[in-house]
């Protein structure tokens, strides 16, 4: 018997979103890569987007001090996202799964391989039963892929682009169940296919014979059923996720598993600044310098900062800023950024204001903003890391926003 209540949860629960991200995850014998992966979620989202999501992760554990001690590295980690509803994280009553010690074992797989597929049904329906009604739109993700930083965009608009097909769900992967969308609307069918089947055969299967019972005639071949199983789940190109996790939630296993359509991601933003020169000193990591980073040809990686450290953008002459913008981290690399660190202006006119300004402080990575006309024109930029820090620091964006026509 399962029973649905009585599990424990963390989040403030929004309205329904567009866009609902499931995330299974399991106590693992090795890495574990569950921030990695919501951090690069969250990496690249605007504020709108931030809005109209909701990320769930479904910590599919019985152990109440584990449970815990993910919802502590959670909140530790994305506290802004948790009180903002943007990002939950539950969990199952202790009651929910069945004793798994008299399944049969069946095609040719061992009873820990039968058990681990068996829970791995349970899990995904009660993650797909929870997310019902929370949004339009339902993907499935796993707790160690990485996104391409548009991922939101190129889901919503393929998705109002099939919309009026009749489809069961989108792959924006070519892996397993990673990046599979389905309609809200259509998740307790499915999740009562899999409750129906969970003891029988791995979750992959069991979606595949959705598809099979929909559309498939019995008095036709399977080259027919191949060709209209497939107008049911359209695929995106190029994908969206990719996988990176070395060790499997079945332990023992490596996974080596490579989406070969997922391509290189872009690991900074160039922009067009005005002419400067720059100088910092922190020291960069091989050839992932600052003057890369300011002509847009790279980013800027350096080695742990302390505090003093600065960044410095001296233009070549006096200039009109309209804003600014210093994005710290990237997709790959999303820990790697600065923290209690500020944004100092040098005004041109040092005979009647400060030497330097402070115009903003960095939150979650990123300093953003413009500058007010009283401090107009500056001679330049500077960033002053204001307390130790224990990562190094990427800039993967950094632009400086002329209110004129950049020369």
């Amino acid at each position: 018997k399962f029973h649905f209540l009585n599990s424990q949860c963390v989040g403030v629960f929004p309205s329904s979103v567009s866009l609902v991200l499931g995330i299974p995850t399991v106590k693992r014998q090795k890495q574990s890569y569950l921030v990695s992966t919501i951090g690069s979620l969250l990496y690249s989202l605007t504020l709108s987007q931030r809005q109209d999501l909701l990320i769930v992760v479904f910590v599919a554990e019985t152990d109440s001090s584990y449970v815990d001690s993910i919802g502590e590295t959670i909140m530790k980690n994305f506290p802004r996202e948790v009180q903002s509803g943007l990002l939950e994280v539950i969990s199952p009553s202790q009651h929910y799964y069945p004793n798994f010690t008299s399944l049969r074992e069946t095609f040719g797989d061992s009873k820990d391989r039968v058990k681990w597929r068996t829970k791995q049904n349970l899990d995904f329906s009660f993650l797909m039963l929870y997310a019902q009604n929370k949004g339009t739109y339902y993907v499935q993700l796993e707790d160690d892929i990485v996104a391409k930083a548009d991922y939101y965009d190129k889901m919503k608009a393929y998705a109002t682009q099939q919309a009026s097909k009749q489809w069961l769900f989108l792959e924006f992967s070519q892996l397993g169940f990673i990046g599979k969308l389905f309609r809200a609307s259509d998740l307790p069918m499915i999740a009562e296919f899999f409750l129906m089947f969970h003891k029988d055969k791995p979750i992959d299967w069991l979606l595949d014979h959705i598809l099979w019972v929909k559309v498939c005639n019995p008095e036709k071949d399977a080259k027919h059923c191949n060709e209209q199983k497939a107008l049911l789940k359209p695929r995106y190109k190029p994908s969206l996720f990719q996988h990176v996790g070395l060790h499997s939630s079945l332990p023992g296993k490596l996974q080596h598993l490579k989406d070969k359509d997922f391509g290189k991601q872009n690991l900074f933003q160039a922009h067009r600044n005005p002419p400067a020169e720059v100088s910092s000193n922190l020291k960069h990591y091989q050839q992932h310098s600052l003057d890369k980073a300011y002509q847009g040809q790279d980013f800027f990686w350096a080695l742990t900062p302390i505090r003093g450290d600065y960044v410095l953008i001296h233009f070549t002459q006096p200039i009109h800023i309209q804003g600014y913008l210093f994005r710290s981290g990237n997709i790959e690399t999303n820990g790697d950024k600065f923290s209690n660190t500020t944004v100092e202006v040098l005004p041109s006119n040092v005979r009647t204001l400060p030497v330097c300004v402070c115009v903003c402080m960095f939150q979650d990575g990123i300093a953003e903003g413009q500058i007010e006309a009283a401090l107009q024109p500056i001679s330049a930029l500077r960033l002053v890391v204001q307390s130790d820090s224990d990562v190094w620091v990427l800039l993967s964006e950094v632009s400086s926003q002329c209110a004129s026509v950049c020369v």
